[in-house]
């Protein structure tokens, strides 16, 4: 099992909240996870996907209340949406009996179904923590190029061979095509699924052209926001969206479209070997996105991301406003000669960036201007994570 840090922030957060919502996509690690903080407590671990354990709770407060003083774990818990005004009543109970903190331990793989049923009953009881697939700093920067072809996902990384990973990977997407999607209630044919999917991952990076994938697709653009907020939901496609704020000048206002798994794209296009990936148009748009997902799992929580683009062609790939309000202005290029345009130094300053960095494939901490620095990703990471 690899140090993740999500661990950290699950144990700290179950020593001061009484619920915690673990959010993540399937086969992200996160049962690996629950059961290893189980292993170290008095702990009650149910599935509810399994119909035996939703059999189990179909009177909650009679099975709970014999689970106090216990972390008690309810994978996919969103599979039984009634459950949350029980664990309301249960929190609050406990709290009185002095059981204050570590009580629940909640697992869901859809975010906005979850966040929606969880924050009218559990307001003020329950801390939300996203866990992201592998990351550059929990595998070593020596597995970087591995961890970009194949992605995250522990089973992908960790496969015997390159094939063996992209086997992974396309049984991944199937199963979420044909089982986990039809399960949340939408019914979307999966072959039309996939086509979406695949036609985001051939434009990763881009903006989002609604009426281009509406065209392509024979569906309706209202249709394909409809996909999108699917997708978005399942935290497999991130929506970035543009900076906002009255610079005096047009911005872009459409969002940016990323499929946030570097080892889905390839595998949606078919990129099984390096060699493929190199050679393929969406080089940029891949290590862009990837770079993009580390960043942002390295930064503090309550980390707003943006990227900025003028009417003009003036650009910044990721905008980062931090909890204590610093603005980081960043550009991500897939070379090993760092060098920025005039269009980052122009606007960095219309956003009033109090931090610029380029992020780039070399090795070397480099100065490139005055007040600017191109850094490894892992690097970049560990910068950002010490604020």
């Amino acid at each position: 099992m690899f140090p993740r840090k999500t661990h950290q922030n699950v144990q700290s957060a179950l020593e001061s909240q009484a619920a915690v919502v673990l959010l993540g996509p399937r086969q992200v690690g996160k049962t690996t996870l629950a059961l290893d903080i189980a292993s170290a407590r008095p702990s009650v671990y149910l599935d509810l996907e399994r119909e035996a354990d939703r059999q189990i709770l179909s009177e909650p407060d009679l099975y709970l209340d014999e689970q106090v003083g216990k972390l008690v774990i309810l994978d996919e818990v969103q599979q039984m949406p009634g459950l949350f005004k029980s664990l309301r009543g249960q929190i609050d109970r406990r709290r009185r009996e002095g059981f204050r903190t570590g009580q629940f331990l909640l697992l869901g793989s859809a975010s906005n179904v979850l966040l929606q049923q969880s924050a009218e009953s559990l307001a003020g009881r329950v801390r939300y923590i996203e866990m992201p697939p592998l990351q550059l700093a929990e595998v070593g920067s020596d597995h970087m190029n591995t961890l970009w072809l194949r992605g995250g996902f522990p089973d992908s990384f960790l496969a015997e061979s390159d094939q063996a990973s992209m086997d992974w990977r396309l049984d991944f997407l199937r199963t979420y095509l044909e089982r986990d999607i039809p399960a949340l209630g939408p019914r979307i044919p999966a072959t039309t699924l996939r086509r979406f999917w695949t036609m985001l991952a051939h434009v990763q990076g881009g903006l989002l052209n609604a009426a281009a994938l509406a065209e392509g697709l024979g569906v309706s653009g209202q249709t394909i926001g409809r996909y999108l907020d699917l997708l978005v939901d399942l935290m497999l496609v991130r929506r970035l969206q543009p900076w906002h704020e009255n610079v005096g000048k047009r911005l872009v206002k459409s969002p940016k479209v990323y499929v946030r798994d570097s080892g889905v794209v390839h595998a949606l296009l078919g990129l099984g070997r390096t060699e493929s990936l190199l050679g393929h148009p969406v080089v940029g748009g891949s290590w862009e996105g990837f770079c993009i997902e580390a960043l942002l799992a390295a930064a503090p929580a309550g980390t707003e991301p943006y990227f900025y683009r003028t009417s003009a062609g003036a650009e910044l790939d990721l905008v980062l406003r931090l909890p204590a309000g610093d603005i980081w202005a960043i550009e991500i290029k897939r070379t090993t000669a760092p060098k920025v345009s005039r269009g980052f130094h122009t606007s960095a300053e219309d956003i009033k960036a109090n931090r610029k960095l380029l992020v780039y494939a070399g090795q070397q901490d480099v100065p490139v201007a005055k007040d600017i620095r191109a850094l490894p990703l892992d690097q970049a990471t560990r910068v950002l994570s010490e604020f």
